[in-house]
């Protein structure tokens, strides 16, 4: 996957377009990403016990990774991601607007 546990990324379908957060958890086989307090659901949770309450939480749930953008942290633009390989062997990520390397 292009987009790593870290990244600030950009929802561009969905209830929450538009908005930017911290991807908190990566999914590859499923390629799907959970970002920190973006797309919530509301789960209702049972007591566990005698004269606890029950109560409701919001949780972030996993989206599909084609549904947000990587945030160039040079530029700050919503970008493609490109790979090079250096001259040292190793392969990493670019901007694909400003040629930053991250």
């Amino acid at each position: 996957m292009k987009i790593r546990k870290g990244d600030t990324v950009k929802i561009i379908r969905g209830k929450d377009e538009g908005n930017k957060g911290k991807v908190i958890r990566v999914i590859p086989k499923e390629n799907k990403l959970v970002v920190e307090g973006l797309n919530l659901v509301t789960k209702h949770v049972r007591p566990r016990r005698e004269g606890e309450k029950g109560q409701r939480i919001k949780m972030a749930i996993p989206l599909n990774a084609s549904k947000v953008m990587l945030i160039c942290p040079r530029c700050g633009q919503a970008i493609k991601v490109g790979y090079k390989i250096l001259t040292d062997g190793r392969k990493v990520r670019f901007c694909r607007k400003c040629k930053d390397v991250f």
